[in-house]
């Protein structure tokens, strides 16, 4: 079926670039091959956490090997959520030693369906981001500025295309904290460009790092929609890393998937149409 053709898309998929409607079942087929799934998110969002973890126990029906990275951890933390994965800690002990309330401004609400998913799965939960401060320091001085010690394994991003500072320029009005850049090649917007792309960098350097094993998984990204959307983010530097077999799947609301194909986009591999009255279509890029 083709989205013009549908007059209630909501708890369907879709091909943003075609607009045809896509089967559930053949398309978690199709992703089970893949090395790499990233699930966008709106991190406030409740029924996009939910959806990502319909979908992730979908995809561990055809594969019993997955491994979930999650935006919200710095690797130091890793340890931690091996214990957790284990058994060996509470609900409470948990988000004390994560630290929750200093690493993520988030209620662990929204999170924790996934977080007992793969307790209960004995799911492997990977940190996916590095120290909060290293964005800052790539960010105000370059990436050369940082001594190598300091730099939590990350190896340099990929230096981004016109095409995605015009999107952060966009997303952001090119705002950063009291100041304001003049246009997305503006030299002043570099300094939020680096830091942005310090997390992508982040993201894909960790999802290498979990599929650097001899019978590689298939590792599932839960990861903020706006180092996502058009490929621009975390999978282009996957891409520069050598790993050609990631797709992304976003969240979207009726509203968002008409726009999506009347402007011929390719936004993400695949589009899921949620209901989401309470959503708030102008917050919808957040990282």
């Amino acid at each position: 079926m083709m989205l013009k053709d549908c007059s209630d898309p909501v708890g369907r998929w879709f091909d943003p670039a075609t607009s045809e409607e896509i089967s559930h079942a053949k398309l978690l087929k199709r992703l089970a091959s893949q090395q790499v799934v990233l699930l966008g998110e709106n991190h406030d969002q409740a029924d996009m956490h939910l959806w990502q973890l319909h979908v992730a126990a979908g995809l561990l029906a055809h594969r019993p090997d997955l491994v979930m990275g999650f935006e919200m951890f710095p690797v130091r933390v890793q340890p931690v959520l091996d214990a957790w994965v284990s058994g060996v800690l509470t609900e409470n002990q948990f988000l004390e030693e994560v630290d929750w309330k200093t690493i993520w401004e988030f209620p662990a609400e929204l999170y924790l369906p996934l977080f007992q998913f793969c307790r209960q799965f004995r799911i492997p939960m990977k940190a996916l981001n590095c120290r909060r401060s290293l964005v800052s320091e790539v960010g105000k001085q370059g990436w050369d500025a940082v001594p190598e010690k300091d730099r939590d394994g990350l190896t340099p991003a990929k230096p981004a295309s016109n095409a995605y500072r015009q999107y952060l320029f966009k997303s952001t009005g090119g705002v950063m904290g009291h100041l304001k850049a003049s246009s997305h090649d503006d030299p002043f917007f570099d300094r939020f460009v680096r830091a942005q792309q310090t997390w992508d960098r982040a993201f894909a350097c960790n999802i290498q790092a979990a599929l650097e094993q001899p019978d590689a998984p298939l590792v599932i990204g839960i990861i903020g929609r706006g180092h996502l959307e058009y490929g621009y983010g975390t999978p282009y530097q996957l891409d520069d890393l050598g790993m050609e077999e990631v797709k992304v799947l976003l969240p979207c609301t009726a509203a968002e998937l008409r726009d999506a194909y009347e402007q011929s986009n390719a936004v993400a591999d695949a589009l899921f149409c949620l209901d989401i009255s309470h959503y708030n279509e102008s917050d919808q890029f957040r990282y």
